[in-house]
């Protein structure tokens, strides 16, 4: 498959829209994972994905998708790969995140637009938009003192 232009770009904003979630799915024991993933509980780790989302995303906006894959054998570091979907208004993006010992990643398989444009590249800022206003903001709480 012959990747487009901008693929790079936009697994860029996926990646960088979910790297605090990345950061809550590491608090998660890899064994869980294991277990979950080669006992098919994926109602488990879809309850793992939406509780890491919703301190940084609205309900219903990163979910799992078809499940995950645990790759662990004897002479390496496990790696886990969750199928997910971001659903900001507007677009859907289907995409891989992979969890390693030292690093994550994400590869975008497709991405999907309510109202696609022509131009690929207004679509990949119509990505951006609809990202940006499905994140949580988050605001510093201003104390007094008297």
């Amino acid at each position: 498959m012959n990747r487009q232009p901008h693929a790079d770009t936009r697994e860029s904003i996926v990646a960088n829209a979910i790297g605090e979630v990345v950061g809550e799915l590491r608090l998660v024991d890899v064994a869980d994972y294991i277990a979950f993933i080669r006992l098919e509980h994926f109602a488990c780790l879809s309850d793992l994905v939406e509780s890491a989302a919703e301190l940084y995303f609205l309900p219903g906006t990163l979910k799992l998708g078809h499940g995950g894959e645990a790759h662990v054998d004897w002479g390496g570091c496990p790696r886990i790969v969750l199928d997910l979907e971001l659903r900001p208004r507007g677009a859907t993006i289907y995409f891989q995140l992979t969890l390693m010992e030292d690093e994550a990643s994400v590869v975008v398989n497709y991405v999907s637009f309510d109202k696609p444009h022509e131009d690929p590249q207004r679509n990949t800022d119509l990505l951006q938009a609809a990202i940006d206003k499905a994140r949580i903001r988050r605001t510093a709480a201003v104390a007094t003192t008297r």
